[in-house]
């Protein structure tokens, strides 16, 4: 039994809303946020090097904490996983993986590179990686579901 177009377009509707609402949560947390040293600071640091703040929490995580080490590596994935999931959904055709991460990996550099200019949080690649890591299980994980979906539609 297929679903009415009415009902795709109201599901369609709703994702579209969550998404937006996903994207001003993550621009608040990232950009507003005070409880995540998104505020302004004295001395403004940045990391250009790939790898290496990654590296500095995994060999430093008991000496930074294990919030630290959660908020900036496993944060930095979760927080992007969304995005892989839901732009599929909101922009039709939109289905190849090479895209969306291609996406997600842009909007993050976009973001850090506002950081980098209004001086609030710190442009980071690592980052990037993080978070392009964080749009591709995303998409995996879209795709698991969208096939699983598209079978039980077939039967």
């Amino acid at each position: 039994m297929r679903k009415s177009k009415t009902g795709n377009k109201f599901v369609k509707a709703v994702v579209l809303i969550v998404f937006f609402a996903y994207m001003a949560a993550l621009v608040y947390f990232l950009f507003f946020s005070e409880k995540y040293g998104r505020s302004a600071g004295e001395e403004y640091r940045y990391n250009l090097i790939p790898f290496s703040e990654i590296k500095r929490f995994f060999i430093y995580s008991e000496v930074v904490g294990a919030e630290a080490f959660l908020v900036n590596i496993v944060g930095n994935i979760v927080a992007f996983i969304p995005f892989g999931i839901l732009l599929p959904i909101v922009i039709s055709g939109y289905k190849k993986s090479a895209i969306i991460i291609f996406d997600g990996l842009v909007v993050s550099l976009i973001i850090e590179t506002i950081q980098l200019l209004t001086k609030v949080g710190s442009f980071d690649v690592d980052d990037i990686i993080l978070n392009t890591i964080g749009v591709a299980i995303g998409y995996v994980l879209f795709k698991i579901v969208y096939k699983r979906y598209r079978r039980r539609g077939k039967r």
